[in-house]
């Protein structure tokens, strides 16, 4: 099996809720909790955090070593890069990538992922998710996402990448124009508009108008109450969280008005 890693990207400077990967959820800062469900998986080789080389990050360099997992430093903006220098530092052949604002992420969701493009010969994709940014469509909730490629697609990527935003999102190169078919209920296939083989899984029926992720204080408030409604179990599952929302709508109603940002979109501090 090809060496499979996730990198969880992490910075402190966040530009609508700043210093949120270590802002506590439940007792333990929040890339604690995306750190130690992403270990759950059976599917990874290893895990380690991506952070910058600006000073501001030193304690989530600081944290990771606490923690005892792996930390590359490098580009505040140019995401790509920074995904790029550590895939190489660890011999990774499938990168996975996670954010450190998404708490709930689950296990087997990733494992579902890296399967499409480690597991399945007859599929054979470059790149796999759970979800693709608008003007994409999503069937799980926005929290849960999931990005899996092989290391030849992001190496061409960061080789070839000159937008922004596909430096700053990593993976919109790749994926960019995909033209997807619903192949069955939980799998849409596809090519994108330079040649990447593409595969997405859905979730029927649809949850992906549910925001489970942390961009703004909003969010934060909105998952500190959920994660007091699912208590001390750790092993939680996605829908564990979902039937919780589903008992309590208001808890929705913390969140509801906050935006989600779309593929082009990018921070511009990058470019100002």
């Amino acid at each position: 099996m090809p060496k499979t890693v996730a990198i969880i990207q992490a910075r402190m400077g966040s530009s609508r809720l700043p210093g949120k990967v270590l802002l506590d959820i439940a007792g333990n800062p929040m890339i604690q909790h995306v750190i130690e469900r992403t270990q759950r998986t059976h599917s990874l080789d290893s895990v380690v955090i991506a952070t910058t080389t600006d000073p501001s990050d030193d304690p989530v360099a600081a944290f990771a070593v606490s923690m005892g997992i792996p930390c590359t430093r490098g580009s505040l903006h140019d995401v790509l890069d920074r995904y790029y220098q550590a895939a190489k530092a660890h011999n990774a052949e499938v990168i996975v990538r996670i954010t450190a604002d998404c708490p709930l992420i689950d296990p087997e969701i990733i494992d579902q992922t890296v399967q499409l493009v480690t597991g399945n010969q007859s599929l054979n994709p470059d790149f796999s998710c759970n979800r693709l940014p608008p003007p994409f469509t999503r069937t799980f909730p926005i929290g849960l996402d999931v990005e899996t490629c092989t290391f030849t697609a992001l190496e061409r990527a960061w080789r070839e990448a000159t937008e922004t935003f596909h430096r700053e999102h990593v993976m919109p190169f790749i994926y960019e124009g995909a033209q997807l078919t619903l192949e069955t209920p939980h799998l849409a296939l596809g090519t994108s508009q330079r040649g990447f083989h593409i595969a997405q899984l859905h979730h029927t029926p649809d949850h992906g108008n549910l925001r489970w992720t942390v961009d703004t204080p909003e969010d934060l408030a909105f998952i500190r109450e959920l994660f007091t409604h699912l208590g001390n179990n750790p092993n939680f599952t996605w829908y564990d969280a979902l039937q919780i929302v589903q008992q309590h709508p208001e808890l929705a109603q913390i969140n509801a008005g906050v935006r989600h940002k779309t593929m082009t979109e990018t921070d511009n501090r990058a470019t100002g």
